[in-house]
């Protein structure tokens, strides 16, 4: 990986905040490299948290590469000014821009020592710890009718999902990846609408939340603050 910002190792924690904008599929592989590299000590500290502002994205699972309908909605994605790609973790299609912040974190597993339900339930609970702080009424679990469902979801009054999370894991190391929205909420549930259709899979846009629905103004500098301290265990 090039043009990262390292900051210094917060105690066996290595924080990158990634100020360069890359393209959709450098972004998404720069998440599968660190894992890679968390999972073959390349990088020394067992534990690696990303942060960066994306461009516009419509981030497909490859499960949903293999649907009948998938060059349809590579194309919608397109028509709306998202640009479609394919990521290293599972789940189903999210939708995210330079007013969201997208997130990574590796953790070095010796053989069986962290499975994905108990990664899924450490971060979910960190994330709801730093958006209480931030004063949202955050939750863990799904809303009926969410994008990309699942039980380790954030949601915010058990009515709207703020955060989705997913995951993928190699011998060594397992990587979570996440994504915020701060800003409004119609561009996302258009292209999401769009794209959901397309691949046949029900939605309902009324769960998108965004952190401006529940706290307005608050700084993007404070929510980035709020995220590293969650995830690096601060």
């Amino acid at each position: 990986m090039t043009m990262l910002d390292p900051l210094p190792p917060k105690g066996r924690v290595l924080v990158i905040r990634q100020e360069e904008r890359a393209d959709a599929a450098t972004d998404l592989e720069r998440s599968a490299e660190l894992l890679r590299a968390v999972a073959t000590g390349t990088i020394a500290q067992p534990r690696v948290v990303r942060l960066y502002s994306p461009v516009p994205t419509v981030a497909m699972s490859r499960r949903e590469s293999r649907m009948p309908g998938f060059d349809m909605a590579r194309r919608a994605s397109q028509e709306r000014g998202f640009t479609p790609a394919i990521r290293p973790t599972g789940g189903r299609a999210v939708a995210y821009d330079e007013s969201c912040i997208v997130f990574d974190v590796v953790a070095r597993e010796a053989d069986g020592a962290i499975d994905q339900v108990r990664f899924f339930r450490e971060i979910g609970d960190a994330l709801v710890v730093a958006m209480r702080g931030l004063g949202v009424d955050a939750r863990v679990g799904d809303v009926p009718g969410e994008y990309c469902p699942g039980e380790f979801s954030i949601n915010a009054r058990g009515a709207v999902k703020l955060i989705g999370t997913s995951q993928r894991a190699v011998r060594g190391a397992r990587l979570l990846s996440g994504m915020l929205p701060l800003g409004a909420v119609e561009r996302f549930t258009d292209v999401l609408l769009a794209v959901n259709a397309a691949l046949e899979l029900e939605w309902d846009p009324a769960t998108f939340g965004t952190l401006a629905t529940e706290v307005p103004r608050m700084p993007r500098a404070m929510v980035e603050r709020a995220l590293i301290a969650a995830l690096t265990g601060a």
